[in-house]
């Protein structure tokens, strides 16, 4: 079987209610980019119907669709590695599925990334997250920058990112559990972008 040029990963934790929408949305945008593809979604152990869902999803378009079930929550960083573990494109994108990372916004994701960029970030221009959350992520982005003033980022948090496969390789060889994967990311980039 042909490797897909492109491979998605999306981790997943209880999103029964925004999975068929994700779906409708993220498929006709990979169609229309006429490049072979891969979505690797991973079911961080979802207690809801997130299982089922997804693999409804493998059954409706297995040629591009692929699930790892977690039996248990391992956490977003986990679900990504994971997925990252098992993709088989030159181009790799991160998002979330609930669709605070819109689909339709991987087009330009790849068009900067084939500029020539190792990593492309995507950041949260409307966030849906409660004011607690809001104040704990800049918390945390602050205290990142402090730690590690090399690394720039206008939103860490955001899982819309695309990497080239050399990156992605190079964050798998260095077995990190304990390193946001964005900031993995940008360490072994040489021209990143925003």
């Amino acid at each position: 079987m042909q490797s897909p040029q492109i491979s998605i990963v999306v981790p997943v934790y209880n999103e029964e209610a925004v999975l068929e929408t994700f779906y409708q949305r993220l498929m006709p945008i990979m169609d229309a980019l006429k490049r072979t593809y891969e979505v690797i979604l991973v079911n961080d152990g979802s207690k809801d119907k997130t299982a089922q869902i997804l693999n409804a999803f493998f059954e409706r378009s297995p040629e591009h669709i692929r699930v790892i079930h977690f039996v248990a929550n391992y956490g977003q960083h986990l679900a990504i590695m994971a997925g990252l573990e098992n993709v088989r494109g030159e181009i790799i994108v991160t998002m979330d599925a609930d669709l605070q990372n819109p689909p339709e916004n991987i087009p330009a994701l790849i068009d900067k990334l084939e500029e020539g960029h190792d990593v492309v970030s995507g950041y949260r221009q409307h966030r849906q997250d409660s004011l607690w959350r809001k104040k704990i992520s800049a918390l945390h982005n602050y205290f990142r920058a402090k730690m590690v003033p090399n690394i720039v980022m206008k939103d860490e948090g955001c899982m819309l990112r695309a990497y080239r496969r050399s990156i992605v390789d190079l964050m798998i060889a260095s077995q990190e559990t304990n390193t946001f994967v964005n900031a993995l990311a940008l360490t072994y980039a040489h021209n990143p972008t925003e």
